[in-house]
């Protein structure tokens, strides 16, 4: 079959590779419809690596995807030859301390797609997944809407592991796909108001255009002073969403006394810093949010409520597309905000 591999730093070449093969009870064909291009993945692509976890080429990465069932192993019950799926790429173990306090996401042995040392990425033709990670979707949801179901479920399990929503004065620093996967639950929660910063404009009249209150480019205006000025009580959680040092910083400039960080984007850097004083002075709470836990059911259940995702998908691309599709993304080109391949 044929995969979009990673050979060197911003290298991808189309290869052909074998065909995976069902090998457990529990394991599922599936037929890969369409890929989502993950910041992630972008990563991979231009430095190579994400903290230590480094690319040991050749190389596939790709975690975003929906499928249709091809065949599936003697103890599979959920879904059926045929069935369209949504897909988990988090391959718990189930066993583990972690897995069984509940906490599936940070599972000691954590196999995820396209993640260097764990398992290759879901890009190409077929893959093999455990039955836990499929999830069947309707009918009226596309595949490419069940491609956008993985970042959606970051979105959710963000939103409704951070604070009481309904009427919170909430920040969101970064308007890729998933700043604005956290923005649909926390606008459909009732937050009282929700503001959205992002150093790319387009971006920022997207997220405009579907929920934020307000708007703005921290390359432009002095985004904590414009906010304060609306908000002279602070915001009551803020969703850091681009991994960026300026954006921490300015998170704990909005934050009020007894507020919450949000930590969801992925810094370039190993190491991030804080002013403690300010932050021990605001007694605030500070969370990491690592990918999601067990928010896939409810993404699919948030699209079939008739919430609108397809506004993120900008551009589309073929397999042998793939590392246009990197550049355009890497270099946030042509307005950019969610970009599909289609293997």
């Amino acid at each position: 079959m044929k995969a979009a591999v990673l050979t060197g730093l911003r290298q991808v070449e189309l290869a052909d590779v074998p065909m995976p093969k069902i090998r457990d009870e529990k394991d599922i064909l599936l037929k890969t419809e369409v890929v989502g291009v993950c910041g992630s993945d972008i990563h991979y692509y231009k430095e190579g690596r994400i903290g230590d976890q480094a690319v040991s080429y050749p190389y596939r990465v790709g975690h975003e995807f929906s499928a249709t069932v091809v065949d599936v192993g003697r103890e599979v019950s959920r879904v059926r030859q045929g069935d369209r799926v949504a897909v988990d790429p988090a391959i718990c173990c189930g066993r583990c301390v972690q897995c069984r306090a509940g906490r599936e996401n940070t599972c000691l042995n954590l196999r995820f797609l396209g993640c260097p040392g764990q398992a290759e990425g879901c890009l190409s033709e077929y893959i093999v997944m455990p039955e836990h990670c499929c999830f069947r979707v309707p009918e009226t949801i596309s595949f490419e809407e069940a491609a956008i179901v993985e970042p959606l479920s970051i979105g959710l399990y963000a939103a409704t592991t951070s604070v009481p929503l309904k009427n919170a004065s909430v920040g969101i620093l970064g308007c890729g796909p998933i700043g604005l996967s956290v923005m649909l639950p926390t606008v459909a929660a009732g937050a009282r108001h929700v503001y959205m910063t992002d150093k790319i404009n387009s971006r920022l009249k997207v997220a405009g255009a579907q929920g934020a209150d307000w708007t703005g480019n921290p390359l432009e205006k002095d985004i904590v002073d414009e906010i304060i000025e609306r908000e002279p009580e602070l915001l009551d959680v803020v969703f850091e969403c681009c991994g960026q040092q300026d954006a921490l910083d300015q998170a704990v400039e909005l934050l009020k006394p007894g507020g919450k960080l949000m930590i969801i984007g992925i810094p370039a850097e190993e190491r991030i810093s804080f002013p403690i004083n300010e932050m021990r002075r605001k007694e605030l709470t500070l969370q990491n949010v690592r990918r999601q836990n067990n928010c896939v059911q409810a993404a699919i259940d948030f699209i079939s409520e008739g919430h609108e995702v397809n506004f993120m998908i900008t551009h589309r691309f073929n397999l042998e597309e793939t590392g246009a599709a990197f550049d355009l993304v890497g270099d946030y080109r042509d307005g950019v905000v969610k970009a599909l391949i289609f293997p």
